[in-house]
């Protein structure tokens, strides 16, 4: 996993959840980490604004874990954004 997009989505989540940083891992899941329907939207929102992507939302629903989202993100991230130049 990319560190810096790694560390970012760890801080996200620690100020999404108001824990500290070092009780969230890549190891975490997001029940683990008492995260409801209501934190994971409010994630994804964050996430979204942070790296300035858009996150389907099946996508979305069927991540669990710290581990997935990254993945998932860097997936994002390395895909050419619509309008780019080929």
């Amino acid at each position: 996993m990319t560190d810096k997009i790694t560390e970012k989505v760890l801080d996200l989540i620690a100020a999404v959840k108001r824990l500290p940083r070092e009780k969230v891992s890549t190891e975490s899941t997001f029940a683990e980490l008492g995260m409801d329907s209501l934190d994971a939207i409010n994630l994804i929102f964050e996430i979204e604004s942070e790296f300035d992507i858009s996150v389907p939302d099946e996508q979305a629903k069927s991540i669990t874990s710290v581990r997935q989202l990254v993945e998932n993100l860097q997936k994002l991230l390395a895909e050419p954004s619509p309008g780019a130049a080929s």
